[in-house]
């Protein structure tokens, strides 16, 4: 339950990003492109869809920061241009949000009240 717990957490957590993205941009993501090692867990991207009510979409290589770095050195080096560089991505798997709106907001509800239930802790 507690490994269930922290992916949960993550992908909560992402959601309040996602909507302090969205607030101060003013207008909605409409998908998420997402890397790193979580990528492995197909439960955790599949949740974090449902729960963002986007999808989530994940690429060929899950490390795409180094990839990224890589790609701007060959870009400096004159290896390629930056135009050649972005189409290096690829999406590996997309996956589509299938919860319902009211089950999503329920749970993100829940999500929040735990969250203000805890702030008091680190002081007990």
């Amino acid at each position: 339950e507690m490994a269930r717990a922290t992916l949960e957490a993550i992908a909560y957590q992402s959601v309040d990003a996602v909507r302090a993205i969205e607030a101060a941009g003013g207008r909605p993501i409409t998908s998420l492109k997402a890397d790193g090692g979580a990528t492995a867990n197909g439960w955790l991207m599949k949740f974090q869809a449902d729960v963002l009510g986007v999808p989530v979409i994940v690429p060929e290589i899950s490390e795409t920061t180094a990839l990224g770095a890589a790609m701007m050195a060959g870009v400096g080096a004159a290896l390629f241009t930056e135009s050649d560089a972005a189409t290096r991505w690829r999406e590996r798997v997309r996956y589509e949000p299938q919860m319902a709106a009211d089950e999503r907001e329920r749970l993100l509800g829940e999500w929040h009240r735990a969250v203000e239930r805890s702030r008091d802790w680190a002081g007990a």
